[in-house]
């Protein structure tokens, strides 16, 4: 083969694919507050046991979007009713002062994975456990729960 032929394998030779076309398939759309600069992006994997209450109440810097991977999470955040997230589904938070309630497995026989993108706003920690006072201070702000 001379250096003017096209190799077997290149782009070239073959036709182009039409998948692109309808592979995009939107799952969530959001205005997300406006992101500060020097802002951090990060994606995480978070993965608990069956039955795991998940992380303590706690608070995001900046906005976080999530997919629900495998399995289920029970999810609340200041404000709104708790809900259960199943695989395939997504959701998201502003971030700020907002808490974080739950975040845990709603199943006792198997496991809860989810991808989290979150912005990190400069010097600021990804995650900031809210301590018992200030829940205390807000609970006021916390939507009604099944049973109370």
């Amino acid at each position: 083969m001379s250096n003017n032929e096209p190799a077997a394998d290149s782009t070239e030779s073959q036709p182009r694919s039409e998948a692109w076309k309808t592979a995009l398939t939107v799952l969530q759309s959001v205005k997300p507050p406006s992101i500060p600069d020097g802002a951090e992006a990060m994606t995480v994997l978070i993965e608990f046991p069956p039955g795991d209450p998940g992380t303590p109440p706690h608070r995001h810097s900046g906005p976080a979007f999530g997919y629900m991977l495998e399995g289920e999470m029970l999810f609340e955040l200041e404000g709104e009713p708790e809900r259960v997230i199943k695989a395939g589904e997504t959701f998201w938070e502003p971030g700020g002062d907002v808490i974080h309630y739950q975040d845990g497995n709603n199943r006792t026989d198997s496991w809860s994975r989810f991808l989290v993108t979150m912005m990190c706003a400069p010097g600021q920690p990804m995650l900031t456990l809210v301590d018992d006072e200030e829940l205390t201070q807000r609970q006021h702000l916390r939507a009604p729960r099944p049973g109370t």
